[in-house]
């Protein structure tokens, strides 16, 4: 693993979406998974239950929310019929979304490398059970993984899909995408979402300042927040929409489209740097959708 020095201010690099508590320094320096996903796991551990309810009310409990501007899977319906089908979520957070599959039929299973937003997960289940969900379903598993290690046979899942999942914080985005192939049945789909590869290049700036392109968008060395020791505590990878593209194709899936919302009429929030004057002007999700042959 090479090590390179942080940033100079005249490059200076890109915020990250997610990041919220403080780093001692920050660069953008080479990583490569063992690394990236000890950063990635012990920060969402410790930021699962204050992550969940920051932003709960855009999310939900039971809703697939595509991107942070606040388009879901009932708006879109990108996924197809459910009812009956087996669906793995990666990178699944509190598992919203896996919850909202359930709901419409589907033996979804939530996954993620994060314990503690698994475990957020069940305890938003409990609350259900308890409170005005009191009946509806829930994922059949929780299961911690690394998405470049899933642990189940091939061909298992009709459906795999993820919203902001694991491939934005994974060092070989290309090896999570060759598992999921591996796991999805033939003719099954997977749709998973992104921050658009544009928004590498603006800061992290819901105001006018995010408007000013500050850094290439060819750039591809990670976001890297790390300790006074040069030990990364977080990590955020980049890739283009070729890059995305190419490694799609390289795990044997057919690309089907590719969905760019648009900042929804009735949203009014700001959530990092989307907002609605960014978003009316540069989009801030990207969504693959594609098929295994």
């Amino acid at each position: 693993m090479s090590t390179t020095p942080p940033a100079c201010p005249a490059d200076p690099p890109p915020e990250s979406p997610y990041a919220v508590g403080p780093a001692e320094t920050v660069a953008r320096r080479s990583v490569g998974q063992p690394e990236s996903a000890a950063a990635n796991r012990s920060w969402w551990d410790g930021e699962a239950s204050s992550y969940y309810a920051e932003h709960r009310t855009v999310l939900g409990d039971a809703a697939l929310m595509w991107g942070p501007e606040g388009v879901y899977e009932t708006d879109l319906r990108l996924l197809g019929d459910l009812t009956g089908r087996d669906v793995l979520e990666f990178g699944a957070g509190a598992a919203q979304g896996s919850r909202w599959c359930a709901g419409q039929g589907a033996r979804a299973v939530a996954t993620d490398i994060s314990a503690g937003m698994l475990a957020q997960g069940r305890h938003v289940d409990a609350a259900r059970r308890l409170g005005e969900g009191a009946g509806a379903p829930g994922p059949s598993a929780y299961i911690q993984c690394d998405a470049a290690r899933l642990p189940f046979a091939g061909d298992a899942f009709d459906v795999v899909f993820s919203a902001y999942g694991a491939l934005p914080f994974v060092a070989d985005s290309a090896e999570v995408l060759r598992e999921v192939s591996r796991v999805l049945r033939p003719g099954g789909r997977l749709v998973f979402s992104v921050t658009h590869p544009i928004r590498w290049a603006l800061p992290d700036v819901p105001g006018e300042a995010g408007l000013t392109v500050r850094s290439s968008y060819f750039d591809r060395r990670p976001y890297v927040e790390q300790d006074a020791q040069g030990r990364a505590t977080y990590t955020e990878h980049h890739r283009t929409l070729g890059d995305r593209v190419r490694e799609i194709v390289g795990a044997g899936l057919t690309l089907l489209d590719v969905v760019e919302p648009e900042w929804p009429d009735q949203a009014d929030h700001e959530w990092g740097g989307w907002s609605r004057l960014r978003g009316e002007l540069v989009p801030g999700t990207a969504i693959f959708v594609c098929r295994k042959q």
